[in-house]
């Protein structure tokens, strides 16, 4: 007899994600969409689709000189949705047509926020709806001062909206094409106050999380009261902020000072997991590679739990570093603020960033093979970056996006949209229930 698969919350959250971006594709090729005639390509729609969907950024062709204006607000849709979750949107929807929300749809809700518990998911769900429709506002209101004198009143306001919901939802999409310089992103706001400030900080608060913003409201600056993951998330964004900036201002010092300075602190935050960027990434030597290196690590660790972000998570990167510290001073527990950390945490984190590593290492290999006779692609550097960018759903390049041939697209593609719905979520999703097997004799195998 044929068994029947069932519709778990995991496999809802991983077939949503796979609809969106066929949708948003669909939108793309459409004549109308795109400033080519006969429309867009589909491979190119598909891709642009999953890079929006999964808050990338990476992209084939520079978004406002390729796509029209209705193109560019498919984008920016996906964009959103992608960002504070589309069970989220589909929340929204429920609770303006008064619909009556069950048991099931809540708990399809608590997956597709990676949420600890059930209850309270409609108290969290209108945090995070006016939340997000607050930061995006007061960001979009203060890029206005900068972009409306630049491109005029009706652009400055679109491109500070499409910017500041870009920079919350850690997309990385730009409309910077419109100085007619391709690809350009915000370098040419390099050491620009407003810039360097205010998007920097949408990038923040977007990858905290919706549960740290709700225990932030809860307990204000009350640090003691707050959640192990809040402080964990706190702290460790903390470090990758600062650390991350000075490595950068060391390495930048051909710059003046307050250029170097708000660049620098500009580029450690937004490759977790935004994509802008102020200051070129190409060029040559071990100063500008240590750059390149300390960018890659700060796109595999990303964001935090339940955010806009991707990469491996903050709070995961803090439990492997507690978890390792245990081991070296002999404690048989991840200890940590005076509390234990879960076993299983510390298990799935492991897992976790290992499947995730095993990932990118196929990827890497399968796109240098792909691109052995792509010019463009002058060394491992720029692939394990692109790599890194699209798994960590981050966006930036060293400039070899729109030249990788269709085979490293779908690589790609794979690599943002596993980075998105989670490389552990999605295995489940493919899990089906086994029967409960006898335990197995035990024996010990030597590591390390």
């Amino acid at each position: 007899m044929q068994r029947k698969i069932r519709l778990t919350p995991v496999r809802f959250l991983v077939l949503g994600y796979l609809a969106i971006i066929l949708i948003g594709a669909i939108l793309l090729v459409l004549p109308p969409s795109s400033k080519i005639d006969g429309g867009a390509p589909f491979m190119d729609a598909l891709f642009t689709a999953v890079s929006a969907s999964c808050v990338t950024g990476l992209v084939v062709h520079d978004t406002y000189l390729y796509w029209s204006p209705l193109g560019q607000i498919v984008i920016l849709v996906l964009i959103q949705m992608g960002g504070i979750g589309f069970m989220t949107v589909v929340f929204a929807f429920w609770k303006i047509g008064r619909k009556k929300i069950g048991l099931k749809e809540r708990v399809f809700m608590q997956e597709s926020v990676n949420a600890p518990v059930v209850g309270g998911m409609m108290r969290l769900t209108m945090t995070i709806l006016v939340g997000t429709l607050i930061f995006e506002a007061l960001g979009a209101f203060v890029l206005c001062f900068r972009f409306v004198p630049d491109f005029g009143w009706g652009k400055g306001i679109w491109f500070a909206v499409f910017t500041s919901v870009s920079a919350f939802c850690n997309a990385g999409f730009d409309l910077m094409g419109a100085t007619g310089e391709e690809f350009a992103s915000l370098t040419a706001y390099s050491g620009d106050p407003i810039i360097c400030i205010t998007i920097p900080l949408l990038i923040i608060i977007g990858g905290l999380g919706f549960f740290v913003w709700d225990d932030l409201k809860e307990n204000k600056f009350r640090f003691c009261k707050y959640a192990l993951h809040t402080k964990l998330v706190l702290v460790t964004t903390a470090i990758l902020i600062v650390v991350p900036t000075i490595i950068i201002i060391i390495a930048e010092n051909g710059l003046p000072w307050q250029e170097r300075i708000l660049s620098s602190f500009f580029t450690a935050v937004s490759p977790r997991t935004a994509g802008f960027n102020v200051l070129p990434l190409s060029g040559t030597g071990a100063v500008k590679e240590a750059v390149i290196f300390t960018t890659i690590l700060l796109m595999f660790v990303g964001g935090s739990s339940g955010s806009t972000a991707g990469g491996i998570k903050t709070n995961t990167f803090a439990t492997l570093c507690l978890s390792l510290l245990s081991l070296l001073t002999g404690k048989h527990s991840v200890e940590c603020f005076g509390r234990r950390i879960d076993e299983e945490n510390v298990k799935n984190a492991q897992q976790f960033v290992t499947l995730y590593l095993l990932l990118a290492c196929a990827a890497v290999i399968i796109i240098c093979l792909l691109e052995q006779n792509n010019p463009t692609v002058t060394s491992l550097t720029d692939v394990v970056f692109e790599v890194f960018s699209a798994i960590g759903t981050v966006g930036l390049t060293l400039g070899i996006t729109p030249t990788l041939c269709i085979g490293s697209e779908i690589i790609l593609s794979i690599l943002m949209y596993l980075g998105r719905v989670g490389c552990l979520t999605f295995m489940l999703s493919l899990r089906t229930p086994n029967s409960p097997t006898a335990s197995l004799p035990m024996e010990k195998v030597r590591v390390g």
